[in-house]
């Protein structure tokens, strides 16, 4: 058989050989192509295939979780079931709630379980055995730059779902990849005025930080916009993820001098580091003459829940909240509380709307090409998804919007109502040159 009729499974066979000795080479989008406009995985039935990659184990296994269920209510929306959620509000939309390009949308799973190489071995079976011709889902952003890469090299798209590190659009940015969530450099931006009105100028801050490149994404954010305040930086500590126990990272903290704990985790591994923060007395605590106060730069309302009433009057940001009264908001939340009974996290609406946003850069397109839906992204504006008027910048595939500064609600009104929004920043103010994250989108690989 010649190289120019190989089948598609032959084409994916020679992709994960590739891939399994160590990435490919330059040449190896030539390995995916039949003729000029053919592309891997393109659907030639009745139906299309996406990807769903989410933590169903591990730290983040909470997050994942309300990811899938907002993935798998996105599907019956495109394939014209339910109420529509969003289709109903976003502008401008050429979805028609009959699938993608008169195609049904059906889908596959996979369990990153909040490891790299987990990911990448199921992002690569949706892709090989599967045909999935777009892949999506998050929760840890050293997964979501691992599966990113893989994606840029086999030549489907990749929607992140819940990732912050900023390098995910900076010097790991690829052209196959785009992040509908913020990212650090906008928490620092967003959550320093905040921190200074509530704190002051004069303030020495201790940083837990989970040993990744979220991690230390965050603690460099929070440290350049604090210290610009005047802030000092006394100690920053490295912390395994999933580390359960934080008792001897906090340990530490109570004579260290340090007047603010800045905890640089998510998930559970936030859960548990506030808990026994809070446990050891830091609250109650006075340094310096002021009252010892503990931040968390990210967060969520499942980890509001988790961490119960240890989040009172905790400052931090949030890519979107279910409280925000905006039509698209209050659609998604109807949506998929009709569905599963309770209000979505911020995981479950990053994750909802990049599967529209994908679907419909398919229909603007007209193809599933990966090519055409990268030009159909890049630089689309839209609303009516929450977060008010929202770019995909084409220089970076960064999703640019208003940033939400929250604090841990003192009188909650239900077990949900616990994450009280203090401010939203415009995206002006939260907005950085493409050039200063660093990175090279690359090309498009079909």
């Amino acid at each position: 058989m010649t190289k120019s009729s190989k089948t598609t499974n032959e084409s994916r066979r020679d992709f994960l050989k590739i891939t399994a000795v160590g990435g490919l080479a330059a040449s190896a989008p030539m390995i995916f192509m039949k003729s000029a406009h053919a592309y891997l995985n393109e659907p030639k039935g009745a139906t299309v295939t996406l990807g769903f990659n989410v933590p169903q184990t591990g730290a983040y296994a909470d997050e994942g979780a309300d990811e899938l269920r907002a993935y798998k209510l996105a599907v019956k929306h495109l394939n014209g079931e339910g109420d529509g959620g969003l289709l109903n509000t976003m502008k401008p939309l050429s979805l028609k709630g009959s699938g993608i390009l008169g195609k049904k949308v059906q889908y596959v799973t996979g369990d990153t379980q909040t490891k790299s190489d987990a990911a990448r071995a199921s992002a690569k079976r949706m892709i090989e055995k599967d045909g999935a011709v777009m892949i999506t889902g998050g929760s840890s952003s050293g997964v979501a730059i691992a599966v990113q890469s893989l994606c840029q090299e086999a030549g489907v798209i990749f929607m992140a779902g819940l990732t912050h590190s900023n390098d995910t659009t900076g010097k790991d940015k690829r052209k196959h990849g785009f992040r509908h969530f913020f990212n650090t450099e906008m928490s620092g931006a967003a959550l320093a005025p905040i921190l200074e009105k509530e704190f002051g100028k004069d303030r020495v801050a201790y940083h837990l930080t989970a040993d990744y490149t979220w991690g230390w994404s965050q603690e460099g954010s929070i440290k350049k916009y604090t210290e610009a305040l005047g802030w000092k930086t006394q100690s920053a500590v490295r912390t395994p993820l999933g580390a359960g126990d934080f008792s001897q990272y906090i340990t530490p903290v109570l004579n260290s001098g340090a007047d603010v704990l800045v905890l640089n985790h998510y998930g559970k591994d936030m859960v548990n580091s506030l808990t026994q923060a809070v446990q050891f007395g830091l609250r109650d605590k006075q340094v310096n003459g002021k009252d010892f106060q503990i931040v968390v730069p990210l967060f969520s309302r499942l980890m509001a829940q988790g961490a119960g009433e240890n989040i009172k009057g905790i400052f931090g940001s949030t890519n979107w909240n279910w409280s925000l009264k905006d039509a698209g908001s209050q659609a998604f939340v109807k949506s998929f509380g009709a569905e599963y009974g309770f209000p979505p996290s911020q995981a479950a609406h990053t994750c909802y709307v990049q599967t529209l946003l994908y679907a419909n850069a398919c229909e603007m397109a007209g193809t599933f090409n990966p090519c055409g839906v990268i030009a159909a992204l890049e630089g689309f504006k839209f609303d009516g998804m929450g977060n008010g008027p929202t770019e995909y910048r084409a220089e970076d595939h960064q999703c640019f919007k208003d940033v939400l500064v929250v604090r841990g609600n003192e009188n909650p009104s239900s077990q949900f109502d616990l994450l009280e929004v203090v401010d939203i920043t415009p995206r002006a103010k939260v907005e950085y040159p493409p050039s200063m994250l660093g990175g090279d989108l690359g090309s498009c690989n079909a």
